[in-house]
């Protein structure tokens, strides 16, 4: 009985949680829109529009209500993650839930939630890591809700790294195997990798073909 309570005092802060990032984010082409959005947000975000098409048209990744929106949490992560091993141990503790099967690691929205878990698990002679995340996915099972936001705590991020983290959580919505972490995150490690690296070309010859001097340039005539 215990435990049930623990159980359901964790999903009531998952769902809690979740429900207060999605009614803060809004449409992107609304924060466009506003002329008190301040201009380095705004460069972002049609930046994170950019990278959100080129997903779609050149990756194929899932063209739906995720990376439309945009929410400012006002801190520095999205979730605080817990994981843990006994001393000496490479075998993580696991955690089974609907779904995502099992993981190892326990994520919270408040850290000082984490925190108190960490504490209860070094209590059990656990070795326990707390590590902020700035960004999840709900791989495409809320997109008829909004999607995954863009959030505050990953925009700001230098460009290719937040091309890189957008593929990755996307990639996720492709293929997710239930109780497999390795493999997911290899498979979206992989796909963001290679995607980052076509998004980096294609930007960088977009980039060449716009300046005044292209067809006279050592570069080009080679290509010719």
């Amino acid at each position: 009985m215990l435990s049930g309570c623990a159980d359901s005092r964790y999903y009531w802060q998952s769902v809690r949680g979740h429900v207060q990032l999605m009614r803060a984010a809004q449409p992107i082409d609304e924060w466009l829109a506003r002329t008190q959005t301040p201009a380095p947000l705004r460069q972002r975000l049609l930046l994170a529009q950019s990278i959100r098409r080129f997903s779609v048209t050149d990756l194929h990744l899932p063209d739906n209500a995720s990376y439309q929106r945009f929410a400012d949490l006002q801190r520095r992560y999205a979730v605080w993650n817990v994981a843990a091993a006994p001393a000496l141990s490479l075998t993580l503790k696991t955690w089974c839930f609907p779904v995502a099967g099992c993981v190892g690691y326990r994520g919270y929205f408040d850290e000082a939630d984490a925190q108190a878990l960490a504490t209860e698990l070094r209590a059990q002679g656990l070795e326990v890591s707390v590590y902020g995340v700035p960004a999840y996915s709900t791989l495409g099972w809320l997109n008829w809700a909004g999607g995954d936001p863009l959030l505050n705590t990953f925009a700001d991020y230098p460009d290719g790294e937040l091309a890189r983290l957008m593929f990755h959580e996307l990639a996720h919505q492709v293929l997710y195997v239930a109780d497999d972490t390795a493999f997911n995150e290899s498979f979206a490690t992989a796909v963001e990798r290679l995607g980052v690296q076509q998004w980096l070309d294609r930007r960088a010859t977009l980039r060449h073909l716009g300046t005044t001097a292209c067809r006279k340039c050592a570069a080009c005539s080679f290509a010719r």
